[in-house]
């Protein structure tokens, strides 16, 4: 039975850029997302392509719904190997940490922090069983070098990154794996990254490929040498 890939928060950028990479490994593929038509295009694009593709419609800032959203990917598909969780919308976005607020971060702590952590919690059983299995999640930089006036995701991002560093170390020893991607750039096709292009022309950067983070997202699932890896490699003053 060939393996599975759930990717969370699938969109046309950095999602539909790792269902690619995965599938040319031989991977079928689970999107889920919270906007149905989006997600019924993006299944039907992929499907076309010979990618055997299923959506799963759901609402990730609901922490409380992803057993029974884990067991219907896993009655389905048979198994889940990896997970790929990287829900982020225009709906986030940065303030100074002199504005930041409780009540920002308790609206963005559910889909950031709160739903991975119980996503992880219906999964790792299975790979106990098979001794494999791996978790990947993307943070932005601001959660591994944190800057003045960008706050508001960073922080939990951050708390997700301290998470992820010690289930890693937990998981290697059944055999699985966690990794972060730490994206120091807006990713190219996905609604986060055209937002910024558009609304801020002067002080975005060139936008990253999201097929180049895919193709490290699998290095890093294949060889397991590392917890996490920047991308694009920021550069000295």
């Amino acid at each position: 039975m060939s393996k599975v890939i759930a990717i969370f928060g699938a969109g046309p950028g950095l999602g539909a850029s790792v269902a690619r990479r995965f599938a040319r490994e031989g991977f079928r593929v689970a999107l889920v997302a919270r906007r149905k038509d989006r997600l019924d295009a993006l299944v039907e694009q992929l499907t076309a392509e010979g990618i055997e593709t299923v959506g799963f419609t759901a609402d990730l800032s609901r922490p409380t719904e992803m057993p029974a959203l884990i067991a219907g990917i896993h009655d389905h598909f048979g198994r889940i190997d990896v997970i790929e969780y990287g829900p982020i919308s225009g709906e986030q976005s940065f303030s100074p940490a002199t504005k930041l607020d409780a009540a920002t971060l308790e609206k963005d702590s559910p889909l950031l922090l709160l739903t991975p952590v119980e996503a992880v919690r219906a999964v790792p059983p299975e790979w106990t069983g098979r001794g494999n299995g791996a978790f990947l999640i993307p943070t932005g930089h601001t959660a591994v070098e944190p800057q003045p006036h960008m706050r508001g995701v960073g922080p939990l991002m951050s708390a997700a990154r301290n998470w992820l560093y010690s289930l890693n170390g937990e998981l290697a020893q059944i055999g699985a794996y966690a990794g972060t991607l730490s994206v120091a750039a807006f990713i190219a096709g996905s609604e986060m990254g055209e937002l910024a292009a558009t609304a801020m022309p002067d002080t975005v950067g060139p936008l990253v490929d999201p097929d180049d983070l895919a193709a490290h997202y699998w290095d890093m699932y294949t060889k397991r040498d590392r917890v996490e890896q920047i991308r694009p490699q920021p550069q000295p003053d």
